[in-house]
């Protein structure tokens, strides 16, 4: 596979979308990064984010079905892609093997 670099916010929003799965939607990709890292997110910039993943082959998507919730309007789900899995993959291994470098330090932590 060739070396492909993910920003940090592609990569939190290409993570979340595996997370989701079937309810990969932009609304639900914001909801969730506030739960899960307390981080205030722009709905244009996760859609924006999306399609510059979809573009590089990391999710797919596909119109859901329109609700009564939505005004009749359908929702543009994501799905992650098995090249997108393997992306987050090798990304994580390369972070643990930086990890795996850092000594181990003691800053008076747990000192007696």
């Amino acid at each position: 596979m060739s070396k492909t670099y993910l920003g940090e916010f592609e990569e939190l929003v290409l993570t979340i979308v595996g997370i989701l799965q079937d309810d990969a939607y932009g609304n639900a990709i914001v909801e969730e990064i506030k739960q899960r890292v307390d981080r205030d997110v722009n709905l244009s910039a996760v859609h924006v984010t999306l399609y510059r993943l979809e573009d590089k082959g990391y999710v797919k998507s596909q119109m859901g079905g329109a609700t009564n919730e939505r005004g009749g309007r359908r929702k543009r789900i994501f799905t992650i892609t098995n090249a997108g899995l393997a992306v987050l993959r090798a990304m994580k291994e390369s972070r643990m093997d930086l990890w795996k470098l850092i000594p181990q330090l003691n800053f008076g932590y747990g000192a007696s």
